[in-house]
């Protein structure tokens, strides 16, 4: 995408992002803090942990703002009829949208096969249901990346996502970059981790991302309005707190 083409406004930006309430020490106060924060914002979606997803389904309802959830997460190493079970729980409780972590270590073995048979079995229960693979680029080299994005399209997922932000690197601009490349237009592209500040959002944009993971988005929202009011950046910065 065209960076002087994507119009830098609140609607447009909050429309990209799937604000992440992630992290495993969160309590149930801090879920709430954040799920207000997201309808406060009217982001896009949020994205909880699967043990969240029917709370986060009850408090946001009549908000605008979707609940998805993670599968798998975030190794990717749990065997697919567990992915699957989870999926389907994930669905129950009133998930929207499943961010699914892509079998790691197959990928890593170049076992491309059993990639794209895990990923199609989640696709599969999930029906009609978007379905975002994670494929964990810090862990892999380019050719990986892209025998990973496509095993994931023939799989049948309508995404395919850069990071769970537990992994000691996030989405790059390359990386975002080669993935549209791979899957073309058709496919989403979602950039998550390390996605703290509105540069960086816009970067991952220009660079092809369609939907954008951060627990970022009051931060990247103010810098919106900052940017709106004054016509120049924020002297914010990054939210280094943020993944």
């Amino acid at each position: 995408m065209d960076n002087a083409a994507f119009p830098v406004t609140a609607d447009a930006v909050r429309g990209l992002i799937d604000h992440a309430i992630l992290k495993p020490e969160l309590t149930r106060s801090d879920v709430d803090a954040q799920l207000d924060e997201a309808a406060a914002y009217r982001v896009f979606s949020v994205c909880v942990r699967p043990s969240d997803v029917a709370h986060a389904a009850e408090r946001l309802q009549g908000t605008g703002v979707g609940v998805g959830t993670v599968i798998g997460f975030p190794h990717g190493t749990t065997s697919t009829a567990v992915k699957v079970a989870e999926s389907l729980q994930a669905l129950a409780d009133g998930a929207f949208e499943l961010d699914m972590v892509q079998n790691i270590g197959a990928a890593k073995s170049g076992d491309w096969e059993r990639v794209e048979q895990d990923v199609r079995a989640v696709v599969d229960a999930a029906g009609s249901t978007v379905v975002k693979v994670i494929l964990e680029t810090a862990f892999l080299t380019d050719d990986e990346i892209v025998a990973a994005s496509r095993a994931a399209q023939s799989a049948g997922a309508a995404f395919v996502k850069t990071s769970t932000g537990f992994a000691g690197g996030g989405a790059t601009a390359e990386h975002i970059a080669l993935m549209r490349r791979t899957v073309g237009a058709d496919t989403g592209v979602k950039a998550s981790g390390g996605v703290r500040g509105l540069d960086t959002l816009l970067e991952m944009v220009e660079a092809g991302a369609s939907r954008i993971g951060t627990s970022a988005s009051a931060r990247i929202l103010g810098e919106v309005a900052h940017r709106a009011e004054t016509g120049t950046a924020s002297s914010q910065g990054d939210d280094t707190s943020s993944y």
